[in-house]
C-alpha cells in the first residue's frame, strides 16, 4: 500500500465569510501520525503525507481565513485513542502538533532577528572603518590612481558587509511571519471526525 493509496485530500473553498474545509481521508487513524515517533499519540508528530496536506493548503488561504479541517477515517481503535472521545482525540493531537510547530516558528524568526542584529552591527562597525580608511588614503595620496582603486574597493566592501542584515530586515523575515500566523491559527482548529460507521448510518437514515 503506498502513501497515496491511503490518503486523499479535498478542499472546499466556499464564500470568503465561511471556512474552507479541508477534507483528509484515511483507512485508519493511525495512519495520521509518524508511526516512528515514540510519543503517545496525542504528542505524537503527524505523518509527512498529512502534515503536507494540511499545511500546505492552509498556507494557500489567507491567514484571516478561518479553515477547518474534516476527516474521514474508517476505522478507528481505542488502543490509539485510549479513553479519550475519538473526536477530542484527533482534535486535541493536531491542535498540539501546530501548536509545537508554532512555537518552532517564532524561535526561528526571533533567531533570524537576532542574527541580523549581530550582522547590522558588524556591517556597520565595517563599515566606519572602511570609511575611516577610506578618507585618509584620500588625505595622504590624492592623486594616485592605484589609491583611487583601493578607496572604490572599500566604498563596496561597506555594502557588501550592510547586504545580509539589508536582506533580513527587508526580506527574510517575512516568510517566517506568515507561517508562525498560520500556524498559530491551526493550533486553535476546529477537527471533525467522520466515521465510515457514523457515514453510512446516516446514508441510512437519510
Amino acid at each position: 500500500m503506498t502513501r497515496t493509496d491511503k490518503k486523499q485530500v479535498t478542499v472546499q473553498r466556499g464564500k470568503r465569510s465561511e471556512p474552507a474545509v479541508i477534507q483528509l481521508k484515511l483507512r485508519e487513524l493511525n495512519q495520521l501520525f509518524n508511526s516512528m515517533d515514540p510519543s503517545p499519540f496525542i504528542n505524537k508528530d503527524l505523518d509527512a503525507d498529512a502534515e503536507a496536506f494540511i499545511a500546505g493548503w492552509a498556507l494557500e488561504f489567507p491567514v484571516s481565513k478561518p479553515i477547518k479541517l474534516l476527516v474521514h477515517v474508517d476505522q478507528t481503535t481505542p488502543a490509539i485513542t485510549g479513553d479519550m472521545d475519538p473526536q477530542t482525540f484527533v482534535e486535541s493531537s493536531i491542535q498540539n502538533f501546530f501548536l509545537a510547530k508554532a512555537r518552532t516558528a517564532q524561535r526561528d524568526m526571533r533567531n533570524l532577528l537576532q542574527t541580523g542584529q549581530i550582522s547590522l552591527l558588524i556591517g556597520v562597525a565595517f563599515m566606519v572603518i572602511c570609511l575611516t580608511l577610506s578618507q585618509l588614503i584620500a588625505k595622504k595620496l590624492p592623486d594616485s590612481t592605484t589609491a583611487g582603486w583601493f578607496r572604490e574597493g572599500l566604498s563596496v566592501g561597506c555594502w557588501v558587509a550592510l547586504w545580509k542584515p539589508i536582506d533580513i530586515y527587508l526580506y527574510g523575515w517575512w516568510p517566517l511571519l506568515r507561517r508562525l500566523r498560520i500556524f498559530r491559527k491551526m493550533s486553535c482548529l476546529t477537527v471533525q471526525l467522520k466515521l465510515k460507521a457514523d457515514t453510512a448510518a446516516s446514508d441510512t437514515t437519510g
